[in-house]
């Protein structure tokens, strides 16, 4: 990245959030949502703008509308804490922001102009003067930020504030109305500055969710002739199994009696429709030989998102479900209802 005219450069450590199981409550606190996209932070000084994925790598090259965007505003100075989410029409798609990662510019070019992105802001760390406000507590840098929002880009539709909500009630609203478009909520401590590279003043609320999904084959655990992971499936409109992820979340104690179990039960194809094939982009699994099985084996896994027709990440065992019919395991459990930022009012005050 070139060094900027700001106070305030990339690569700067985001604020983070640390994980916890119960939202806290009181009136320092404010609640967002927290939305499926990459964390970014934008600079901009002159002409001259970056792109700051949370991890510090940039991310300019893959998103030239986003620059493109942010150098349309009068503002020639600003740092904003965002989050980039692409909208199609099934919501959200973490899918297309994946396919942004592609090595080649061209690819990339077709891709935004396909599917533009947009930035959702919820902090501002450096103002259209070139002052860092990183220090200010969030309830002053809010104020800016909403400032900032109405001179420059009231009429920007691809730059918008990200909901916010003083009232845990409302929060956890949100969460039941979005269904699984959103990733969870996020709290923050209005009377704290920007803490860089920091967890504390900043905790975030994941929702774990529940899938009963048919066992279609499995892989033995590497070096091993023991079942090391359940490939899980769920039947489509047309009728096929198709493969959706993986859970390795098995108790060593029963691993053996469960790989006799299930080797009883090999047999082709396993999945009649999408099949498990190499490791995946989210998959830590290293080999792609695997094992069909007759499709009557039904287990409830935990997960926390589905996206592009699978479970993101490695799911969690729960229990096995012999009181449900394997054709009952369907994507109606998973599918996306998709809550707009627009669709909550900005802030309450």
């Amino acid at each position: 990245m070139k060094a900027l005219a700001l106070p305030i450069r990339p690569p700067y450590p985001v604020m983070d959030a640390e994980l916890v199981r119960e939202l806290p409550r009181g009136r320092e606190w404010q609640y967002e949502p927290k939305w499926d996209g990459f964390r970014c932070l934008a600079f901009r000084s002159g002409e001259t703008v970056e792109l700051q994925s949370k991890s510090g790598k940039p991310l300019a090259r893959y998103f030239p509308d986003v620059v493109a965007m942010l150098k349309s505003l009068s503002a020639r100075r600003f740092v904003i804490d965002a989050e980039l989410v692409i909208p199609t029409d099934g919501g959200n798609s973490f899918e297309e922001l994946q396919l942004r990662l592609h090595p080649a510019a061209s690819r990339v070019r077709k891709l935004a102009a396909a599917h533009p992105a947009v930035m959702i802001a919820f902090d501002l760390l450096v103002d259209e003067a070139g002052r860092s406000i990183a220090a200010e507590p969030l309830r002053e840098r809010l104020k800016a930020l909403e400032r900032f929002h109405a001179d420059f880009a009231k009429d920007i539709e691809r730059l918008r504030l990200s909901p916010a909500t003083t009232n845990v009630k409302k929060a956890l609203e949100w969460l039941r109305r979005a269904g699984a478009s959103l990733d969870g909520i996020v709290a923050k401590r209005l009377d704290l500055g920007y803490r860089s590279g920091d967890r504390t003043g900043m905790v975030k609320y994941k929702v774990i969710r529940s899938a009963d999904c048919v066992v279609g084959g499995f892989r033995y655990l590497e070096g091993k002739k023991v079942v090391g992971s359940l490939l899980l499936g769920l039947y489509g409109e047309d009728g096929l199994l198709h493969h959706v992820g993986y859970t390795s979340s098995i108790k060593d104690e029963d691993r053996k009696a469960l790989t006799t179990r299930l080797e009883r039960l090999r047999r082709p194809p396993g999945f009649t429709g999408r099949a498990p094939g190499g490791p995946s982009r989210w998959s830590s699994e290293r080999t792609g030989e695997w094992e069909p099985l007759k499709p009557v084996l039904v287990v409830e896994v935990a997960y926390d998102q589905f996206t592009g027709g699978r479970f993101r990440h490695a799911t969690k065992f729960m229990r096995w479900r012999p009181d449900k019919a394997p054709t009952q395991c369907k994507f109606d459990q998973v599918e996306k209802r998709f809550l707009s930022p627009d669709a909550i009012p900005v802030r309450f005050r």
